[in-house]
């Protein structure tokens, strides 16, 4: 019986510390390949390259499993791997990560981690973004295998709805073990934005882009309470953006 085939991105780029523990632990459960950015693509949402060359270039950072680094976003990543690293195989799972830091609630929309398992999703392949909530490049991944194996290979024997990529956060590693798994909504809570204005040696104004994040969900079945609590949270996400609950508002209540 031939092996699973498991396709690895990510958006903090192929020599992160989270991508190599994800290859390690999915390289238990099937055939592994690898596209990955050749740098860092954090905040990047489901942007595309369009009006720039793709690179694609192969990698043995992860000795003899099959790796390509790529100029693009990671978006781009897993449409290059269908196209020309696999070139049109059958992928069972994509699985995206491990990032480091979070991507709860609306975080979720700027993701480059998440893009990569929504473009999996919209190609119609069971998928998957790993996050854990430390954003050190040094972060410690010690506590995640148990858990990371054990959704992987839920979606890889039951499948995930048609449209569906998994969110997955994890909480950072603490003196007290993981509380366990919950299936969540995302947070009410957002960025509130603010930019330091200054100048530079020239005169000309440059910003920086800073703020808080404010969590103005008060529930205990949301992914920000999970995480609160140190429980790892799965938010299933969609890519039909639709708001279905707006179609009576504009219907009855607009002269359209």
């Amino acid at each position: 019986m031939s092996k699973p085939l498991i396709l690895i991105s990510n958006d903090d780029g192929v020599t992160s510390k989270g991508i190599r523990k994800l290859v390690e632990l999915m390289a238990q459960l099937g055939e592994v390949v690898v596209v990955a950015p050749d740098g860092p693509q954090s905040g990047m949402g489901h942007a595309i390259t369009v009006g720039d060359t793709l690179r694609l270039t192969k990698t043995d950072i992860f000795g003899d499993i099959q790796a390509y680094k790529c100029s693009g976003t990671p978006a781009d990543c897993i449409k290059l791997a269908k196209h020309e690293v696999l070139k049109g195989r059958k992928v069972d799972l994509v699985v995206s990560g491990i990032n480091h830091g979070s991507n709860t609630s609306i975080s979720v929309l700027y993701s480059g981690t998440m893009s990569a398992a929504i473009e999996g999703a919209i190609e119609g392949t069971p998928a998957i973004g790993f996050s854990l909530c430390d954003f050190s490049w040094h972060a410690d991944f010690s506590h995640v295998d148990e858990y990371v194996l054990k959704i992987a290979n839920e979606a890889l024997k039951n499948g995930l709805p048609e449209g569906i990529a998994l969110n997955v956060n994890i909480p950072p590693k603490q003196n007290e073990a993981i509380m366990g798994i919950k299936v969540a909504r995302q947070a009410n809570a957002r960025w509130e934005e603010e930019f330091d204005k200054r100048r530079d040696p020239h005169g000309r104004d440059y910003y920086w882009m800073v703020g808080n994040f404010v969590n103005h969900d008060k529930g205990e079945d949301n992914d920000e309470w999970a995480i609160a609590n140190n429980y790892i949270s799965i938010v299933p996400c969609q890519f039909d953006l639709t708001g279905h609950h707006a179609f009576s508002h504009l219907n009855e209540k607009w002269d359209l």
